[in-house]
């Protein structure tokens, strides 16, 4: 027992400590970065420096603008991120319940997967319409098929033997499903949401580039256009700490479920 508290506490002063540096050099990174900036040493018409895109920030913030963008491409992202997720997922159930339908439809997930999805968003805009719900599809369409082929993947690689053995106590394919291939992939499927998050955000900001007029996208389109590099890189640090809070907040949840299945056992 006192082995087991000691390697926990080991472990945790481990994380505290990567967690120190990791602050600091970012700290370092932005202290540096201001420097370089001050002294001419990097040209601030195209890289700008911390201080300048503080007060862009907070202009921003006072006329609280900074939050009407960030809660479309929240909206955007979340919508695009959830949706995408969960018609991949059963999808990918389909094709592991009917061999026939995979077989058929391998060869061109391979294909639509090996296209660059972001080439297709004018399409896909075109298609469906300027508004919200064209950057929403764009933001599927990015994250689907990778969605599809790595669940449909996780589902193929699940151990036969244990198939087999659920098969002979007459358990049927939906029983094998619920109770066999999914629980065994919750850890998998978490991970290739948190894969999907950084996925989702891009069909996003590709989305919000071609047609919107709000949204972190357009602030990044915006600033390059006026030659404003403060507020592309405003654009740029604020969808960074998005991304970095959606994807912290998956890890939570990861962390949740698996101290659940611990406490089970």
């Amino acid at each position: 027992m006192n082995k087991e508290l000691e390697y926990k506490k080991m472990l945790k002063k481990k994380k505290i400590n990567i967690l120190i540096i990791q602050v600091t050099l970012l700290l370092l990174i932005f202290i540096l970065w201001e420097i370089f900036g001050r002294f001419k040493i990097i040209n601030t018409f195209l890289f700008s420096y911390p201080s300048d895109i503080l007060k862009i920030f907070y202009s921003y913030l006072k006329t609280f603008e900074i939050f009407r963008h960030i809660g479309i491409s929240l909206l955007e992202t979340i919508l695009g991120l959830i949706v995408g997720s969960i018609l991949g997922l059963i999808i990918a159930i389909i094709l592991w319940w009917n061999e026939l339908l995979s077989k058929v439809f391998d060869p061109f997930l391979i294909v639509l997967n090996a296209l660059p999805k972001t080439a297709l968003a004018p399409i896909i805009i075109i298609w469906v319409g300027t508004g919200i719900e064209g950057i929403i599809c764009v933001s599927i369409s990015i994250s689907l098929v990778l969605t599809i082929l790595s669940a449909y993947q996780y589902f193929k690689n699940v151990n036969e033997e244990q198939i087999m053995m659920l098969k002979s106590f007459n358990a049927t394919k939906i029983q094998i499903l619920f109770k066999l291939i999914i629980p065994s992939n919750i850890g998998n499927l978490i991970n290739l949401f948190k894969i999907n998050i950084g996925m989702s955000w891009v069909g996003v900001i590709v989305g919000e580039f071609i047609v919107s007029k709000e949204g972190i996208g357009y602030l990044i389109m915006y600033g390059s256009q006026v030659f404003k590099m403060g507020i592309v890189m405003m654009g740029v640090l604020v969808l960074g700490v998005l991304s970095f809070l959606m994807y912290e907040i998956v890890n939570i949840i990861e962390k949740l479920w698996k101290e659940k299945i611990n406490n089970d056992q």
